[in-house]
């Protein structure tokens, strides 16, 4: 016997998220911001948070951020998004503040400002991707790239006996008592990209709350300053990255556990 299902029968598993812009983005083949996109968008979505949304965009790949997503959204300095996340979720509580930050904006010239916010418990929250080298600018050695690193500017690998080891940022900021939740994710396979979208939403859910400052870090691939393939760029960061940057809960306060 053959079943036959009636389009009235048939479910949507799998849409086009309402607060993600259709248009094409300007980021290169393989690049996991277009994913780490998408999860913010769907968790947007499933919290309802859309019309109460403000975006703060960065400067580096995803400078353009503003324009991918359909909140309303503002574009901060280099190393500013905290800094004026601030001011805007002071100015307007009830509204939802996100920073989308990457590592050279974050860990680099704005460490101070995220910290900051994070020791102040700001009632923001932060998607951190981390893909361990600049890559809006031409692929230089970031804070985060690791020992060894060839970049453009540290071309014979990263000496860390001049430059320092790497900066493991969620695992400072959860030493500050303002942060309510900081966890680290990746986005390499289906398995951590499921996880990676449940701290997103948990991370909203703290601000919505009003329990403190919340970031998410991504395990992010650059496989154009890499100079691998794309597909090796998702083993790279499981090989190479995830052991310097061990994923994992940093602070995830007893107020959030309850939510």
């Amino acid at each position: 016997m053959e079943l036959v299902m009636t389009p009235t029968e048939m479910q949507v598993v799998y849409e086009h998220p309402r607060s993600l812009a259709d248009v094409p983005t300007r980021y290169c083949p393989g690049c996991t911001h277009g994913i780490a996109h998408r999860l913010l968008a769907e968790a947007i979505d499933e919290l309802g948070l859309l019309e109460r949304t403000i975006l703060v965009a960065p400067v580096g790949c995803s400078v353009f951020a503003y324009e991918y997503f359909n909140a309303d959204a503002c574009q901060a300095a280099h190393g500013r998004a905290p800094a004026m996340a601030t001011g805007v979720k002071r100015m307007l509580p009830e509204n939802i503040v996100i920073t989308y930050q990457g590592d050279g904006d974050l860990v680099s010239i704005g460490a101070a400002e995220i910290m900051h916010a994070a020791a102040r418990g700001e009632q923001i929250t932060t998607i951190f991707i981390n893909n361990a080298v600049y890559g809006m600018t031409g692929g230089q050695m970031a804070p985060t790239s690791l020992p060894g690193q060839k970049t453009t500017s540290s071309p014979l690998g990263r000496d860390t006996h001049l430059t320092g080891a790497p900066i493991r940022m969620s695992e400072v900021l959860a030493q500050f008592d303002g942060a309510a939740y900081i966890v680290r994710r990746s986005l390499h396979d289906v398995a951590n990209i499921r996880k990676a979208k449940k701290a997103i939403l948990t991370a909203l859910k703290v601000q919505m709350a009003g329990l403190g400052f919340s970031m998410v870090e991504l395990l992010s691939s650059c496989p154009t300053n890499w100079g691998i393939a794309p597909e090796k760029a998702l083993d790279w960061i499981e090989e190479n990255m995830i052991p310097h940057f061990p994923l994992g809960d940093y602070k995830v306060r007893d107020d959030v556990k309850a939510l």
